[in-house]
């Protein structure tokens, strides 16, 4: 099948090579792949979204490998549950899908510190993404347990894996060729066996600082598909074209104006120009959630942290559902395959549209108790002390929110406050009274209390950490808390109580000690559920904080917007009792809650 390539035998090794075109078995394949990251998607429904990718009429799917939830603490390796990449991969492989795998340290994709995990920042000296050798090594010793997962999956032993990349989007960082070339030898000697590419940006000088030796240079674009590909052409001559990231969307950032859409037709078109002359990967083809804390951020001229979905204006909705951009890529998409790949993909589709369900709402909720966060820091944490402020990295905390307290004993009137390399928000408190909140730029410089707040015991102050930059030279300048030190009238106080507050484990919280109007606290919402369906939570009226469902963290909310729901997975809810904790920083509450059919995206 010149279109599709051959139809994969489950253990029986294959070959994949890239020459003026890519083959498989030395016969011509035509590569139509889908994003779909597997960490952001509950593992209950790989294989749906996998079916859907496949009738939408693709043959390869195409996923980043997250670092800092592989070893989310340094020496730490997981790779079950939501992590299991093999798992994944299998799953796609039994569909007869091909896999491209993006494992690279670092990978963007509007996620938490681009996946870099948060504790290469404790280490003082270490430079990321360059020929730092103390980075290298924490690469290394990384890539020494993923490889022993993935090299196994690779088409050369009988898998589904075709290639590889090797960086992301390096042009767009650094020009470090040694760095990528190093890279490039670690992965081929730990078993790296199928060819590996680049994927920057085809313009400027992105697509010569991103190069490897040998490496195919793939492109990442979302429109002018002609002008692209004519640039990538007359440098890669002889060589196959792919864009390795078509963004047929955009993410949404807290205080956009509205849910970011893209020109459906123009995408049509694009896709059109990129599938007659050469092969595509739709990122995304389903976005899915930044559960936790784990949405990266950009920064330019301010802070943009992502929302918790990461919708994309994907093909799939964050839940799932088809959309309009869907069914017209797929009528593209159907005239670039062969009759039997189509009948299969046909057949899944008539399926698909069978079985269709969409989310359930449950209905409003009513507190069930609460509890403040002030009289609840020690069932929380252990604290830790220090003369001045410590950062998140350096107490080995890599996310959520930091409580930094000390006594005022030598102040008198409080008239102005600063907080010395501070991120990203802080809320202060004085005897836990809310009387100032900074965010991002505004940590930059000296505030006045105005009026000035009266002599008093307690100072305390609560900084969250938004979401790590992904993109771009700010990436060491993310430690977040507080790093340096806190003046206050002009000179710097010290003697600090740390209270690292991840939101992990909130089973000892005390509900004796009642939530106060105003301040942060903990509301549990209980409801029974006669069965377990997707469901999206209103928090209208609701100030700012994260929600935990059955102990698991799913994501930030932020009146602000633009989202105004959260994405509940079914596989998350049970069968009977059900418990939602919301924590709230702000102390702005409702009396409710409630669980919709639909998402709101803004």
């Amino acid at each position: 099948m010149t279109e599709r390539g051959i139809r994969m035998q489950f253990g029986i090794p294959h070959t994949f090579e890239i020459r003026d075109d890519f083959y498989l078995d030395d016969k011509k394949i035509k590569i139509i792949s889908g994003g779909m990251h597997y960490f952001r998607i509950v593992p209950q429904y790989w294989q749906d979204r996998l079916e859907k990718l496949k009738a939408l009429g693709c043959n390869t799917v195409e996923t980043y490998i997250p670092w800092n939830l592989h070893e989310r603490e340094k020496g730490q390796f997981d790779f079950t549950g939501i992590l299991d990449i093999a798992e994944f991969v299998r799953t796609a492989q039994n569909l007869g899908l091909m896999v491209i795998l993006r494992p690279t340290p670092y990978i963007c994709g509007e996620w938490e510190f681009g996946g870099l995990p948060y504790w290469l920042l404790a280490e003082d000296g270490l430079r990321l993404r360059c020929c730092n050798e103390a980075y290298l090594q924490h690469v290394r010793e990384y890539y020494e347990k993923l490889f022993e997962v993935i090299a196994p999956l690779q088409i050369t032993k009988g898998g589904p894996v075709i290639m590889m990349q090797v960086e992301n989007e390096y042009g767009y960082y650094g020009n470090d060729h040694t760095y990528m070339n190093r890279l490039k030898s670690m992965m081929e000697e730990l078993g790296c066996e199928v060819p590996m590419v680049t994927s920057d940006g085809p313009w400027g000088d992105s697509f010569s600082c991103g190069k490897a030796d040998d490496c195919l240079q793939t492109g990442n674009f979302g429109s002018k598909a002609k002008e692209q590909f004519d640039v990538m052409q007359q440098i890669q001559p002889d060589r196959p074209l792919m864009c390795m990231e078509f963004w047929v969307g955009w993410f949404d950032y807290w205080g956009a104006m509205e849910h970011a859409t893209g020109d459906i037709e123009q995408h049509v078109k694009d896709l059109d120009e990129i599938l007659r002359r050469g092969h595509v990967n739709l990122y995304m083809f389903i976005g899915g959630t930044n559960f936790g804390f784990m949405n990266g951020s950009n920064y330019y001229d301010e802070l943009t942290p992502d929302v918790t979905s990461y919708d994309y204006d994907a093909l799939l909705t964050e839940d799932g559902q088809l959309t309009p951009k869907y069914e017209a890529f797929r009528r593209v998409i159907c005239k670039y395959i062969d009759q039997e790949w189509l009948k299969e993909c046909d057949s899944l589709y008539h399926k698909i549209h069978k079985e269709a369900s969409k989310g359930k709402a449950y209905g409003e909720i009513a507190i069930n108790r609460s509890a403040d966060l002030f009289r609840n820091l020690e069932n929380l944490t252990e604290p830790t002390q220090s003369l001045f402020p410590q950062s998140m990295e350096k107490l080995g905390q890599g996310y959520g929110y930091i409580l930094y307290e000390s006594l005022l004993k030598d102040e008198g009137d409080l008239e102005k406050i600063r907080l010395y390399e501070a991120n990203d928000r802080a809320v202060i408190f004085v005897d836990e009274k809310n009387v100032m909140t900074l965010y991002d730029r505004e940590l930059l410089s000296e505030h006045e209390f105005l009026p000035p707040v009266k002599k008093s015991e307690k100072i305390q102050i609560l900084m969250e950490n938004m979401g790590r930059v992904n993109f771009g030279p700010m990436l060491e300048k993310q430690r977040k808390g507080i790093g340096q030190t806190v003046t206050l009238n002009g000179h710097q106080h010290l003697y600090w109580t740390q209270y690292s507050l991840p939101m992990k484990d909130l089973s000892r919280l005390d509900y004796t000690k009642e939530a106060q109007e105003g301040k942060p606290g903990f509301y549990e919402f209980v409801f029974e559920a006669k069965e377990a369906a997707d469901t999206f939570l209103s928090l209208e009226g609701w100030g700012k904080g994260c929600v935990i469902v059955n102990g698991i963290n799913i994501g930030r909310f932020w009146e602000k917007g633009p989202q105004k729901r959260l994405y509940i997975p079914g596989p998350l809810l049970k069968q009977g009792e059900n418990r939602i904790i919301v924590f709230e920083s702000e102390g702005k509450t409702d009396s409710h809650i409630t669980l919709m059919s639909e998402p709101d995206l803004g």
